[in-house]
């Protein structure tokens, strides 16, 4: 079934990933952990097909996600949401993505509501050949 008058890109956005993951430079962290939070914001090419084949399957991008939180350790919140970043970047349909990750139990000796990092990636796309066969 066409989906009518439809943009050409959009957004998912899914907020609010929470799972319990080692990253941190602190041994603390490192042996016990704690919860981390992560945010992404996709942009999208825009299903013309009312069909869960034609879009991102939300549910997918979500366990992707966890799986980085809670695999391997990295020392700097900036290196997993990078990671996050680049496993999203290859997902068909992807133009261009935001991924924040907040780190609320850092151990910072005062207090505070959050710590976060975020990152932009744009997806690269490939050169568009024109129909005649002439380059760009």
């Amino acid at each position: 079934m066409p989906v009518p008058s439809v943009p050409h890109t959009g957004t998912i956005t899914v907020t609010g990933l929470t799972a319990h993951g080692y990253h941190g430079v602190l041994p603390s962290e490192r042996t016990t952990g704690q919860l981390f939070v992560v945010d992404v914001e996709m942009e999208i090419d825009w299903p013309t097909v009312d069909e869960l084949s034609a879009t991102l399957d939300y549910g997918a991008i979500a366990r992707r996600i966890v799986s980085h939180i809670t695999g391997k350790p990295v020392r700097l919140i900036e290196t997993l949401a990078s990671q996050i970043a680049n496993d999203l970047a290859t997902t068909p349909g992807v133009r261009a993505l935001t991924v924040c990750v907040h780190k609320p139990n850092a151990a910072l000796g005062v207090q505070f509501d959050d710590v976060r990092v975020r990152v932009a990636w744009p997806v690269p796309r490939p050169p568009q050949i024109p129909p005649s066969g002439d380059t760009l």
